[in-house]
């Protein structure tokens, strides 16, 4: 019964259209990150955004340890850099491979060309089942450009159309 009503609310969830982001963090000298479209922002002040992360992934255990992540709002051009961090795309290893990518504050990469970048500290995390919701205070935002966003609905990305 869970499991068909996890398929169903799956299944509904693809209506629901959403931007496309990078969540990124590093520990030590690891470094990784994963495209998610669990992005919410819930407070003005203080700044505040939430991100859910799978348990298990290389992303979320370098939050988890460092206590910090980046998120990188991607445009309309860059739907194969969200297949990349999707695991989609190759290079698996080193997702970073042949991408610019910069620092604001914590140090977490961010990917050069996105339409806002938001360093983020963990105050709140809270464990489900499966996965991990991570509330994030925002110390430092960034945008570089206005341009449109990445947009994904049922499974596939789209771009706005004025």
């Amino acid at each position: 019964m869970m499991q068909e009503l996890s398929d169903s609310l799956r299944q509904a969830m693809r209506h629901w259209t959403t931007g496309v982001s990078i969540v990124t963090s590093q520990y030590g000298d690891s470094q990784h990150g994963m495209t998610v479209n669990s992005l919410t922002s819930i407070s003005l002040d203080p700044p505040m955004v939430s991100v859910t992360l799978a348990n298990g992934t290389r992303t979320f255990e370098l939050v988890k340890r460092s206590g910090v992540f980046g998120v990188t709002i991607l445009g309309a051009d860059q739907a194969s850099i969200a297949d990349r961090f999707a695991g989609r795309a190759a290079p698996e290893d080193n997702r970073f491979e042949g991408l610019d990518t910069f620092s604001i504050q914590s140090g977490v990469p961010f990917i050069r060309g996105g339409l806002a970048f938001l360093d983020c500290r963990v105050v709140f995390s809270y464990p489900l089942p499966n996965s991990t919701l991570f509330i994030g205070e925002v110390t430092a935002v960034d945008t570089l450009q206005e341009a449109d966003p990445l947009v994904y609905h049922n499974r596939v990305y789209r771009k706005l159309k004025p």
